[in-house]
């Protein structure tokens, strides 16, 4: 929680679409803090704050911190309006949690070793099925990545869920197969050669039942 990003965090007093062109004009964001056993509350976020928290991938699914009449409230971002044009924030949704509350969230895959990976250093090719997994976690425990380690993948092997260690009560949410996060997929040279090498074989068993 040390790193977690604070934001400054004021009530609003107009809602609507005319309160929340003020609060533009005056540098913040509008926002909506809900969740927990209070009610949902409109709230304005610093624009500097939430624009670099945005550009750094730490405003949607990431816990952080509100700074709001003199106290913290650990929250999530669950939802971002962005500018269609400008790709720049607009509203956000702010969710209360503590220890106690589970959320869904995409958490980022991160492939380790693929350095010394041996199918990757024969020439095969690391292809990523999913990029993000999601999963089911405690809002104060969400992990910045799970880690696929590549160090015993060799070319044609699949990685698997079940093959990435996952952290304390982190479970994905598919939990009827064992998905497949990445394969090493055999580079184009080799790929090439074994199609022409089944083309030689058809093209000779053809011609020897020609001859009988």
């Amino acid at each position: 929680m040390s790193d977690a990003f604070v934001f400054d965090c004021e009530r609003r007093q107009r809602a609507g679409t005319g309160g929340s062109r003020a609060v533009r004009r005056d540098g913040w964001v509008p926002a909506v803090l809900y969740g927990g056993d209070e009610e949902p509350l409109n709230i304005k976020l610093r624009y500097n704050q939430v624009l670099k928290a945005y550009q750094t991938g730490r405003l949607i699914d990431v816990l952080a911190k509100i700074k709001l009449e003199g106290g913290e409230q650990q929250v999530i971002g669950r939802d971002i309006q962005v500018d269609p044009v400008k790709d720049l924030p607009r509203h956000v949704d702010l969710m209360r949690v503590d220890a106690r509350t589970k959320v869904t969230v995409n958490v980022p895959m991160r492939f380790l070793n693929e350095e010394t990976c041996p199918g990757l250093k024969k020439g095969g090719v690391l292809n990523i099925v999913r990029h993000e997994v999601e999963v089911v976690a405690s809002a104060t425990n969400i992990p910045e990545a799970l880690e696929a380690d590549l160090a015993g993948a060799d070319v044609g092997d699949t990685i698997h869920i079940s093959a990435v260690k996952l952290p304390d009560g982190v479970t994905p949410t598919i939990t009827d197969r064992d998905f497949t996060v990445a394969t090493i997929a055999a580079p184009s040279a080799l790929k090439a050669a074994g199609d022409d090498a089944d083309e030689v074989t058809e093209t000779e068993v053809i011609e020897q039942k020609a001859e009988e």
